[in-house]
């Protein structure tokens, strides 16, 4: 029979090794930045007025996603190609 100082050693011991599992662990990630540094850096670039009017005339259409993409892309196309035709 075991006694109740050699129960304990081994309680012990059986300790140490589960403990030893949970100090192993990987570190966290690292967090992300703060959406407010985020939209500083966006701040940073000024948009141009042809992207504010093509923006605006996608708000009027209510477009979304991939459709309004694509339209903001055809519309800055079409503002640069009017501002670099000659007149």
């Amino acid at each position: 029979m075991m006694t109740l100082s050699s129960r304990a050693v081994a309680t012990a011991f059986a300790s140490v090794l589960l403990m030893s599992s949970a100090f192993a662990q990987t570190p966290a990630p690292a967090a992300k930045p703060a959406p407010a540094a985020m939209a500083a850096k966006k701040a940073e670039k000024p948009r141009s007025a042809a992207s504010l009017q093509c923006s605006k005339d996608a708000d009027a259409k209510s477009l979304h996603g991939k459709e309004r993409k694509k339209f903001m892309s055809e519309c800055k196309k079409a503002a640069k190609d009017a501002a670099a035709k000659p007149k």
